[in-house]
């Protein structure tokens, strides 16, 4: 066979060969093209798959951010499905859930309406923490003499809820509603001062307590600095006219200072607990957002309130359900023996200085350009008694009051950031704002313990004590004053 046949077959041959091979690559791409098909359609039919279930999820958990009926108004009665659907819901979701960004226009008029006055001169008031102890009364005194007021809580679990719930109640059969809100929700804050000229702040949210700040830090920082400025922002940047500020620090920020009677001039600089130290943190922060924006600020360093609607993590209430439960209570001594002392303030007068402090406060300086036209009011007052009693004392007055013994149980006060002492020196609220507190801590534990008595159901002349066993109530007057 000639050389050029031969040649010509083998070039066939490899032509061949080479189709072949050509052919399988482009089965095995088909087939690889169509499985990357395949594993594309899977994926999104996962995709949609987990993204309706967490639609549905969402919709169970939190079916108020779905709905579109809400409208603000008082609470529902305590008894109604409603009520208790709303009890169970999670913090403010249930004001989100107004939909179109937060109710749109008739959510907007029905805000302006709470905060408008009814009487000439009177303050348009937003209140913080308005279901908490120091909020409710003060939220209640406001709308008693004609001011307007509209309160937001988060409802939070620091303590029984059920508690807040019921001062929620009590104030919307006053025409005071408080929505479930948070104050680190910038966008709700914005779109609050957006349908309501608010005149001023009475900013009482914040995480209180002297010990759990050792079991949750990060709480304190979220609401007592975080928090805090977050209401500064929208108030300096997005209010028009900006509003006047009166805020709770504590008299936890004087600390380790061994001077007595305490005054806003000694300092402020050694805190004793984490608690303490937001509260210091907080007064440096106002006096920049004064400083910067014009915001007319006053802080009030509150000490030891107590009072009828109180908060049960505190002494004398924790003391009270412990005496009628026959449980110990722990009282603190300092390591020279000498008992634990505190400046009790009684909460009408409290509510008297917050009014003080609002109706002094003085306009903020600012606009929402950033810019001010002079210096603002920088204020901070201590509200307290001005007597220190031994804690041992408050606990033989609810023994006398209550009919019964505590089981006392008296040990070295530990360095957990309690401090021996308390006492308000109140020159300076005095002479700007005529606070005097008037009411003895005698005085002030009987009016607490009438509303204990009545709130918890107990029978403290009998053997039928029901400490402990919250039950539901239809109506309890705050103290005559609020």
């Amino acid at each position: 066979m000639p050389a050029g046949v031969v040649d010509a077959a083998a070039k066939g041959v490899r032509l061949e060969r080479h189709a072949a091979g050509a052919a399988v690559l482009l089965r095995r791409a088909s087939g690889a093209k169509q499985l990357a098909s395949a594993s594309s359609h899977l994926l999104f039919r996962a995709t949609v798959l987990a993204t309706l279930a967490l639609v549905v999820l969402f919709a169970v958990h939190y079916p108020s951010l779905l709905s579109r009926s809400f409208s603000l108004s008082a609470a529902p009665s305590s008894g109604s499905p409603s009520a208790a659907a709303a009890r169970s819901r999670p913090s403010h979701r249930s004001l989100l859930g107004s939909g179109a960004s937060y109710g749109g226009a008739a959510w907007e008029r029905e805000v302006r309406r709470r905060a408008t006055p009814r009487r000439d001169g009177g303050l348009s008031v937003l209140v913080t923490s308005a279901a908490g102890f120091v909020g409710a009364h003060c939220s209640l005194a406001l709308r008693g003499r004609g001011d307007g007021v509209l309160g937001l809580d988060n409802f939070n679990s620091y303590y029984d809820p059920a508690l807040k719930r019921a001062r929620q109640r009590l104030l919307a059969s006053r025409g005071v509603v408080v929505l479930d809100a948070d104050i680190n929700d910038a966008a709700l804050l914005e779109r609050l001062f957006a349908a309501a000229p608010f005149t001023h702040v009475l900013h009482l949210a914040a995480q209180a307590g002297v010990r759990y700040a050792m079991q949750a830090p990060q709480t304190y920082v979220a609401s007592n600095v975080a928090g805090l400025v977050s209401l500064f922002e929208v108030a300096a940047k997005h209010a028009d006219p900006q509003p006047a500020i009166v805020w709770a620090s504590s008299s936890s920020v004087y600390g380790l200072n061994t001077d007595a009677p305490f005054s806003e001039e000694h300092r402020t600089d050694r805190p004793a607990s984490l608690y303490a130290a937001t509260k210091k943190a907080g007064e440096a922060i106002a006096h920049a957002y004064n400083h910067i924006y014009g915001l007319s600020i006053t802080g009030l360093r509150f000490f030891t309130v107590y009072g009828p609607w109180g908060r049960p993590d505190m002494a004398y209430f924790s003391f009270a359900r412990s005496i009628v439960a026959g449980e110990p209570i722990t009282l603190f001594r300092t390591a020279d023996g000498a008992d634990a002392r505190r400046d009790f303030t009684y909460i009408d007068d409290v509510v008297k200085g917050c009014l003080g402090a609002l109706d002094t406060a003085g306009r903020s300086t600012g606009d929402k350009s950033g810019k001010k036209r002079g210096p603002a009011p920088l204020r901070v007052y201590n509200l307290g008694n001005t007597s220190p009693v031994p804690v041992t004392r408050m606990v033989a007055i609810l023994e006398k009051l209550l009919g019964k013994k505590a089981n006392k149980r008296v040990v070295t006060m530990p360095s957990n950031g309690d401090v021996p002492f308390t006492h308000a020196n109140v020159t300076h609220a005095a002479r700007d704002f005529g606070y005097r507190p008037a009411t003895s801590l005698e005085a002030g534990l009987r009016h607490f313990v009438d509303w204990f008595v009545q709130y918890y159901k107990l029978d403290i002349k009998g053997s039928n004590v029901l400490a402990g066993k919250t039950t539901k109530k239809k109506s309890m007057a705050m103290s005559a004053a609020s």
